[in-house]
C-alpha cells in the first residue's frame, strides 16, 4: 500500500497580523488538499540581538537593516487568538501546527492543545530548546537547513534523551529562494539511510512545485511548502517566494498521483497487462509453408506477434526437429502440434 505523504502548508506571518486572513489561509489549505498548516509564534526581542544582520535581501525588505528590525516589523498575531486558529483547522478538517520561538511560546502552544511542534532550522543546535519541547512527548517536525550530519544526530539524539522518540526530520535547505541546483535532493536518502527509524520529509524554498513532487519519489513522507492566498502582498513576509491555493491544489494532486505511481520494488505483469502481454508479446511461427517431417530451421521458422504460441526462447530446442504435421504459412506454433 503506498504511504500518504503529509503536506503542510506554511502560512508563518503571511496573515500580516490580520485574524480575518489567517483564516482564509486555513479554508483555502483545506481546499487545496493539504493535511496541515503551520504558522508561527515569536518575539523579536526574544529572538535576535537587535544588531543581527539579515540574511536575505528581499525587494520589500530593503529598508530594514538587521533581523531585528525586520521580524519587529511583521505584525503577528495577538496570542489570545491562536485558539480561534485552532478552532477554524478543525472546522476546516486540517490540523493546526506552529513554530515556536521561545519556552514561552512552547508552554502557551502545548497549553491551547496543539498536537505536535515544528523547529526551524534556527533553533537545530538550540539543544536545551529542543530538550524542553521534547518533554512535551508531543511529536516534533525538525528543520535541518544551514546544518551538517553531525549536528543533525545531536538534535537527534537531544530530544531522545528526554524520553521523545517522535521525530520527524525534514530536509531544508536555508537560502529564500533556493535555486534547484541547491535543492540537494539525494540528502532525503542519506537521511533515510541515518535514520531508519524516523520519517523524513522536506521543507522546501524554491519557487514553484517541481522540486516538492520531485521529492516523493526519493521517498519524501512530508513536505512544507510556503504559503500565501496573494502573492503580490508586501515582500516584508514571505508572499512572493510562496504559492497560492491554486497552485497548492495543483501540486498536492500531483503529489498525489506520484503516491499512486511508485508501486512496489516487486516486477509482476499487471492485471491491466494482461490482455496486453497475450498480443503485445511474440511466438514462434511458420516463416513459410512447412510440410510433415520437414526439419525446423532458422530459415522455417519466424518469430511474430502475438504471443499465444511457443515462445522465441524456444526456438534452439526445435531447430533440427521434425514437423508432425504440414504447417501453413503464419500458423502460431504450439506445443500439442509440434
Amino acid at each position: 500500500m503506498n504511504k500518504h505523504c503529509l503536506v503542510c502548508l506554511e502560512a508563518g506571518v503571511n496573515h500580516n497580523g490580520d485574524l480575518e486572513r489567517a483564516k482564509e489561509l486555513i479554508r483555502k489549505a483545506s481546499w487545496a488538499g493539504a493535511d496541515m498548516i503551520k504558522f508561527q509564534l515569536y518575539k523579536a526581542g526574544t529572538l535576535v540581538t537587535k544588531k543581527a544582520p539579515k540574511f536575505w535581501n528581499w525587494e520589500g525588505d530593503k529598508d530594514k537593516s538587521t533581523q531585528y528590525e525586520a521580524y519587529d516589523a511583521l505584525d503577528n498575531l495577538p496570542w489570545e487568538q491562536y485558539p480561534e486558529l485552532i478552532k477554524c483547522c478543525e472546522e476546516n478538517h486540517i490540523e493546526f501546527l506552529c513554530t515556536p520561538f521561545d519556552f514561552e511560546a512552547v508552554d502557551y502552544l502545548d497549553s491551547i492543545g496543539m498536537k505536535a511542534f515544528k523547529v526551524a532550522s534556527s533553533d537545530l543546535t538550540y539543544l536545551p530548546f529542543l530538550k524542553y519541547i521534547a518533554r512535551k512527548k508531543k511529536p516534533i517536525y525538525l528543520s535541518t537547513g544551514a546544518a551538517t550530519l553531525g549536528e543533525i544526530e545531536e538534535a537527534v539524539e537531544t530530544i531522545k534523551s528526554a524520553g521523545n522518540k517522535k521525530i520527524i526530520l525534514l530536509h531544508c535547505t536555508l537560502c529564500y529562494p533556493t535555486k534547484p541546483e541547491d535543492a540537494n535532493l539525494r540528502i532525503i536518502l542519506t537521511l533515510k539511510r541515518l535514520f531508519p527509524d524516523l520519517k523524513i520529509g522536506i521543507s522546501d524554498h524554491t519557487l514553484g512545485t517541481t522540486i516538492p513532487i520531485a521529492a516523493i519519489a526519493l521517498g519524501a513522507e512530508i513536505i512544507e511548502k510556503h504559503f500565501t492566498i496573494d502573492k503580490t502582498l508586501p515582500e516584508s513576509a514571505d508572499h512572493w517566494l510562496s504559492i497560492d491555493h491554486n497552485e497548492a491544489k495543483d501540486m498536492i494532486e500531483k503529489i498525489r498521483q506520484v503516491e499512486m505511481a511508485m508501486g512496489s520494488d516487486i516486477k509482476k505483469v499487471f492485471p491491466c497487462e494482461k490482455e496486453t502481454r497475450k498480443w503485445d508479446k511474440r511466438s514462434i511461427v511458420a516463416n513459410r509453408d512447412i510440410k510433415k517431417g520437414e526439419i525446423f530451421t532458422p530459415e522455417n521458422l519466424i518469430c511474430k506477434r502475438p504471443g499465444t504460441g511457443i515462445p522465441p526462447k524456444f526456438l534452439p530446442i526445435l531447430y533440427g526437429k521434425k514437423a508432425r504435421q504440414n504447417f501453413k504459412e503464419d500458423t502460431i506454433m504450439i506445443w500439442k502440434k509440434i
